[in-house]
This record gives structure tokens, C-alpha cells and sequence, in this order.
């Protein structure tokens, strides 16, 4: 794979499932991005959401050394992947479609904060319509308990133990440096993913799948983030499945989070023929 590749998988829909869901419409493309250690076949469950509705599904997920390594150090690798996911839209010519977004944990938060700056400052992607995002137990702020929680439970069990204490015990060190102690000087070189996005939100609908049970990243981080949004004007749905663990939501709850999931998609595709149809009459009457 050349340096500029990224691994992904697409799935384009039948016809006649767009043409069922999406009838005098061009059917939206949903790109999912998977939590630090997911497997494709964990990601594919919940891309089958939106295929069965008749979307175009794009799925990927980002190294772990992109995201426990490089991120915390302020190596902005996770950028190129960003600019290469926008830049696929282009090559497989489904750029005027309406563009949703599904993204889980900080692992998938962290490469969507990248995304929306790049739509920000870009001029190529001027012309990309995005019309919402889903966020499942993400984002989280500073919090290194969480943070190590989530490393070991990447490492699994098959990582044996003297070798695993070590990348933990050298993980939490770093994390604390870098992103506690020293974080409100080089916040100014290289925000966190949480305060980045926190500051200058995407004008897009969101909608936050969480859990208040999650014990990797505190319900309340979410909670604030959401109010911050709302504050600056962003439409902001969420839904707190109270019970479940981190990014387990649509495991424990299937037909609770599909529906979310589909009702959100369906209210994003209605705001964007709404403000379509404003902007045909503003052209037809001036």
C-alpha cells in the first residue's frame, strides 16, 4: 500500500433499495469511522444501518499508533487520512451526494475533528454537502483514566503481561506530560481533539449516542460538549442509553440504535431539501 493509501472499504447500495428510500433524490453517502482497535467486520454492523436504507457506506478506521502515538505527541498523521477520505469522495464521483457522517469514540472523533477543519480551510471541498453526524461515546476531554481503559482493552488479553504494564505505564506518563501538565502551553501549537472542535464546531446537525455507564469517556464531557454546541448555534439531538458500555450502545439496545440512527439520517435529508427548495425559489425570484 503507497504511503498516501489508506485501508477502507465501500459499499454502494442496490438501486432499487436507493430508489425506495431516496425516490427524486441522489442518495446520501455515510462514512464511518471506527474506534481505536476496530475490526472491519465490528464497523460493517453498523454500516448495514445505512445500506439498508439505501446508502452509500464508506468505513475506516485509523492505525493505533496514529491515535495512541502520534496524536498525543502532536504528530498531526491522523490530517492525511482526513484529506485522503475527502479526496476518495472525489475519485469514486459521489461528491454531489449528501455527505453524513458516523463516527465512534475518540479514536474516530480524533480524524472527524481533521475532516471538519479541512472542509473549513480547503477550497476543494467547498462544493461537498454535509448534512449531519452521528457521534457514539465520543468526545471525552482530558482523561487519562479513560484513556488507559481504553489502551488495555485494545491490547486484549493476547498481549502478555509484563509487556503490557510497560506500554501502559509509558502511555500514562506521556498522556500526562503532554496533555495535563503541559497542555495549557501547547494547546496553543496543537489543540486536543475536544477543545479543537469544542471552539470551532461544524455548522452541521449532530446527534451524541452515549451512555452515562461508559467508563472510558465521562457522560459529562459529552454533556458539556453538547451545550457548547447548542450555544453556537448548532442543532444538537442526543440520546443516553444509561445502561451500556463503552460503544456497546447498539450491541445491548439494536433496534433503539438503528432507529436513532435512521430517524437522524432521514431529519438531516428533510433539512436539506428544505433549505434546497428555499434556495431554488430565492434563484427563481429575486
Amino acid at each position: 500500500m503507497a504511503a498516501d493509501e489508506i485501508d477502507y472499504n465501500i459499499v454502494f447500495p442496490d438501486a432499487a433499495a436507493s430508489g425506495r428510500h431516496w425516490p427524486g433524490t441522489k442518495e446520501p453517502v455515510v462514512v464511518l469511522l471506527g474506534w481505536a482497535g476496530c475490526k472491519d467486520r465490528h464497523l460493517s454492523k453498523y454500516s448495514s444501518i445505512y445500506n439498508e436504507q439505501g446508502c452509500v457506506t464508506i468505513r475506516y478506521t485509523a492505525p493505533l499508533n496514529t491515535v495512541f502515538i502520534s496524536e498525543p505527541f502532536g504528530y498531526k498523521e491522523l490530517k492525511g487520512a482526513a484529506l485522503r477520505l475527502l479526496e476518495m469522495l472525489f475519485d469514486y464521483e459521489v461528491e454531489n451526494r449528501p455527505i453524513f457522517f458516523h463516527t465512534f469514540s475518540n479514536g474516530g472523533f480524533m480524524l472527524y475533528r481533521y475532516v471538519a477543519e479541512l472542509l473549513r480551510a480547503d477550497r476543494r471541498f467547498g462544493a461537498l454537502r454535509l448534512i449531519g453526524a452521528v457521534v457514539d461515546s465520543a468526545p471525552g476531554g482530558r482523561n487519562l483514566p479513560g484513556s488507559l481503559r481504553a489502551l488495555a482493552a485494545t491490547l486484549g488479553p493476547n498481549v502478555s503481561p509484563l509487556p503490557r504494564y510497560v506500554l501502559l505505564a509509558l502511555f500514562a506518563v506521556a498522556v500526562f506530560l503532554l496533555r495535563v501538565v503541559l497542555y495549557p502551553l501547547t494547546k496553543y501549537i496543537h489543540k486536543n481533539h475536544y477543545d479543537a472542535v469544542k471552539d470551532r464546531p461544524p455548522a452541521w446537525p449532530h446527534c451524541f449516542l452515549y451512555s452515562r455507564a461508559d467508563q472510558v469517556i465521562r457522560h459529562r464531557d459529552i454533556e458539556v460538549f453538547m451545550e457548547t454546541l447548542k450555544q453556537k448555534g448548532v442543532a444538537v439531538d442526543s440520546f443516553d442509553f444509561a445502561s451500556s458500555a463503552h460503544v456497546s450502545h447498539f450491541r445491548d439496545f439494536p433496534e433503539r440504535y438503528a432507529s436513532k440512527c435512521r430517524n437522524f439520517l432521514s431529519a438531516c435529508m428533510k433539512d436539506l431539501e428544505g433549505s434546497t427548495q428555499k434556495e431554488r425559489r430565492r434563484v427563481l425570484c429575486p
